[in-house]
C-alpha cells in the first residue's frame, strides 16, 4: 500500500510529537525504536483485554499484533496497550461477580485515560469477555476518536464422551460452559456421577474463544457488526481460526481510512444504528444484558436510549436466529451460515433495518448489505417470513413491581407459557437462594424473588447463572419463575425477570415483598405485578428499614455503588455526553 501523507496540525499526537518543545517526548519514542517516519504518522491506540484469565481473553495479544500490521501497511503507527477484564464464568456464583459490571466503567475510564494521556489519534478495540465488549465501545464513543472494534471470536463447541454414564441429551448435543453449570443441577439431585462431571468438565471448552451461544460476549459481538463499529462477518469466526488474523489486519487498515476521512465514533453510533443493534439482538434470541449495555453506550453520545426503547424494538422484532440458551445452535454454526450480514439482510427485507446508518468501512450499512449473496439456510437462520416467533426473544416488562421496567428472556419459552402467577419466596441475596435451590427448599409454582443484588445495593448487579442453570438441572426450568434486581447471564434459560427497576437499596417494590404475595408476570402483555393494593405497598414503604449494609465499605466496590445511576439508563458512572463540555479529538 502506499505511503499516504497525513496533517498532524488538527490531530491530538501533534501535542507530544510536533515541533521543537516536544524534544523531550520524541526522546521516549527514539527510546522504543520508532524512527522519524514512524514518530510523526498518527498514533493509533490498539487496546486489547488480553489476560491469562480466561480462554474468552487468551487470544487476544496475537490478534492485536495483526490489528498493527494492517495500521502500518495504512501509514499509521501503532501503540499497544492493554486493560482488565473480569471474566464472568470464572467470577460466576461467588463474591467475584460483584466486580464484573464494575470492570465494564474500569474498561472504558481505563482506556479514556490512556488515549488522552498519550494523545492517540484513533483506536482499535479488542476484546472478548462479556463486559469487554462494551466497556471498549463505551470508551470508542466517549472519545470520539476514529474507531474500529474487533471481537477476539467465539470457543469451539465441546463433544461428550460416547459413554453410558454421560446423560444421553449431554452427549447428543454441542456443549457449552452453559451445560456445565446445569451438570451441576444434575449432580445436585443425584442424576449425573461424579465420574460423568469430571469427564464433561474436561471436555466442555476446548478452545481460546468466549462462551459459544449467544450468550452476553456474542451478543455484544453481534451489536458490534449491528452498529456499525466492526467490520462485516469480523464477529463470527472462531477465536482458534488464525484466519481471523485477516479480519484483524483489515480492521488496522480500517481505522486509518476512518481517520483520513474524520468519520468518528458519534457518524457511526447514532440513535439509527442502536435501534439496529437492538433488532439484531432480539431476532437472534440475545442476552437479556444488551437491555443494559445499549443505553449506556448511547449515554456516552448523549443519546437518550433506555430500556424500554430497547424492548419496544424487541417487541415487533421476529426471533429467527436458532442459537443456544434458547435454541440448538452455537457461534460457529451462527459464521459458517453467513454471519450478521445476512441476518441483517433478513431484517432489510421487513424494513427492519436503517440502511443509512455509517459502518467502519466508511460505507453506509445498505452499502455493505448489498455486497452480500447469501441467503438463510432456514436451519440456524430462518427466513423472517417464516420466524421462530413473530417477536423477539427478549420482552420488557413494567407494572407496580417494577416501575421503572424489568427485562424477560422468552427465546426458546413456547407462548404459552409466557404467563406465570404465583406466590413469592423471597430471598435477601443469591447465596441464600442457591443454598435453597440446593436443598430444593422451594415448591413447584413458585416465583423466587432474589433481591439486594442490584447495581448500588449488590453491589455490583450480579448474575444469578449458578441459580437458574441449577434449577434447570433439576428439571424446573419451566416450573418455577424467577426475579431480581440483579442480572442473568446470556446463558440463562427459563423463566427468569431481570433488571427490576427501582431495585430494592433505592427501595423499590422489590425490597417490599414478602413471601407468599402473589406475583404475576405476563410476557405477552408486557406485565410484571404484585397482588398488593397502593395502599399495602406504602404501608409496607413506610416500614421498610432501609438499604442493606453490605461489607462493601471502601474500595473499588464501594466508590461503583456510589456513583452508579438506575439501572434502565444503563447503570452508568458519569453525566455522558449531555454533560460535556470538549470533545477529545478537538482538544
Amino acid at each position: 500500500m502506499l505511503k499516504r501523507p497525513f496533517d498532524k496540525t488538527r490531530l491530538p499526537s501533534r501535542h507530544v510529537t510536533e515541533g521543537p518543545e516536544r524534544a523531550p517526548h520524541r526522546s521516549y519514542m527514539y527510546a522504543m525504536g520508532l524512527g522519524d517516519e514512524e514518530i510523526h504518522q498518527p498514533l493509533v491506540g490498539v487496546a486489547t483485554c488480553w489476560n491469562e484469565a480466561a480462554p474468552c481473553n487468551i487470544s487476544l495479544s496475537r490478534q492485536a499484533q495483526a490489528v498493527k500490521l494492517g495500521v502500518k501497511a495504512a501509514s499509521g503507527t501503532p501503540r499497544e496497550f492493554t486493560t482488565i477484564t473480569v471474566t464472568d464464568g470464572i467470577a460466576m456464583g461467588h463474591e467475584g461477580m460483584r466486580s464484573s459490571l464494575a470492570s465494564r466503567e474500569a474498561i472504558a475510564d481505563t482506556v479514556e485515560l490512556t488515549m488522552r494521556g498519550h494523545c492517540y489519534d484513533a483506536i482499535v478495540g479488542l476484546a472478548g469477555c462479556d463486559k469487554s465488549l462494551p466497556g471498549m465501545m463505551m470508551a470508542m464513543v466517549r472519545l470520539n476518536t476514529p474507531s474500529v472494534f474487533i471481537y477476539g471470536g467465539s470457543i469451539l463447541p465441546g463433544k461428550a464422551p460416547q459413554v453410558d454414564e454421560i446423560p444421553e441429551d449431554f452427549r447428543s448435543r454441542d456443549l457449552t460452559v452453559q451445560d456445565m453449570f446445569e451438570a451441576v443441577g444434575r449432580h445436585q439431585n443425584g442424576t449425573m456421577s461424579d465420574a460423568a462431571l469430571d469427564m464433561l468438565e474436561r471436555v466442555a471448552c476446548p478452545s481460546a474463544g468466549a462462551c459459544g451461544g449467544q450468550f452476553t460476549a456474542n451478543t455484544m459481538a453481534c451489536v458490534s457488526e449491528a452498529i456499525g463499529l466492526a467490520l462485516m462477518n469480523s464477529s463470527g469466526m472462531p477465536a482458534p481460526y488464525e484466519s481471523r488474523d485477516q479480519y484483524a489486519e483489515a480492521s488496522g487498515q480500517a481505522v486509518m481510512n476512518l481517520l483520513e476521512k474524520n468519520i468518528r465514533a458519534r457518524d457511526v453510533v447514532t440513535r439509527q444504528s442502536l435501534e439496529n443493534a437492538a433488532r439484531v439482538v432480539a431476532c437472534t434470541g440475545g442476552s437479556t444484558n444488551a437491555g443494559l449495555h445499549l443505553p449506556a453506550i448511547a449515554h456516552e453520545a448523549g443519546i437518550d436510549f433506555f430500556l424500554q426503547d430497547v424492548c419496544d424494538i424487541f417487541r415487533d422484532t421476529p426471533y429467527f436466529v436458532d442459537l443456544k440458551p434458547g435454541g440448538a445452535y452455537v457461534a460457529k454454526d451462527l459464521y459458517d451460515a453467513g454471519g450478521i450480514p445476512v441476518v441483517m439482510k433478513e431484517l432489510r427485507k421487513a424494513g427492519l433495518i436503517h440502511q443509512d446508518c455509517m459502518t467502519a468501512t466508511g460505507r453506509s450499512i445498505g452499502e455493505e448489505l448489498d455486497l452480500i449473496d447469501r441467503e438463510a439456510d432456514g436451519k440456524v437462520i430462518y427466513p423472517i417470513e417464516n420466524p421462530l416467533t413473530k417477536t423477539g426473544g427478549v420482552v420488557g416488562l413494567k407494572g407496580n413491581l417494577a416501575p421503572e421496567g424489568a427485562i424477560v428472556k422468552v427465546a426458546g419459552i413456547p407462548t404459552n407459557h409466557q404467563r406465570f402467577v404465583g406466590p413469592a419466596r423471597v430471598f435477601d441475596c443469591e447465596e441464600d437462594a442457591f443454598e435453597a435451590v440446593k436443598a430444593r427448599g422451594y415448591e413447584e409454582g413458585e416465583v423466587i424473588v432474589i433481591r439486594n443484588e442490584g447495581p448500588a445495593g449488590g453491589p455490583g448487579m450480579r448474575e444469578m447463572l449458578s441459580t437458574t442453570a441449577a434449577l434447570s438441572g433439576q428439571g424446573m426450568g419451566k416450573k418455577v419463575a424467577l426475579i431480581t434486581d440483579g442480572r442473568f447471564s446470556g446463558a440463562t434459560r427459563g423463566f427468569c425477570v431481570g433488571h427490576v427497576g427501582p431495585e430494592a437499596a433505592q427501595g423499590g417494590p422489590i425490597a417490599l415483598l414478602k413471601t407468599g404475595d402473589i406475583i404475576t408476570i405476563d410476557a405477552p402483555n408486557g406485565e410484571i405485578s404484585v397482588d398488593l393494593t397502593d395502599e399495602e405497598l406504602a404501608t409496607r414503604k413506610a416500614a421498610w428499614s432501609g438499604p442493606r449494609d453490605t461489607i462493601y465499605a471502601s474500595g473499588a466496590l464501594w466508590k461503583y455503588a456510589q456513583l452508579v445511576g438506575a439501572t434502565y439508563k444503563g447503570a452508568v458512572t458519569h453525566p455522558g455526553g449531555d454533560a460535556e463540555k470538549h470533545i477529545y479529538m478537538d482538544l
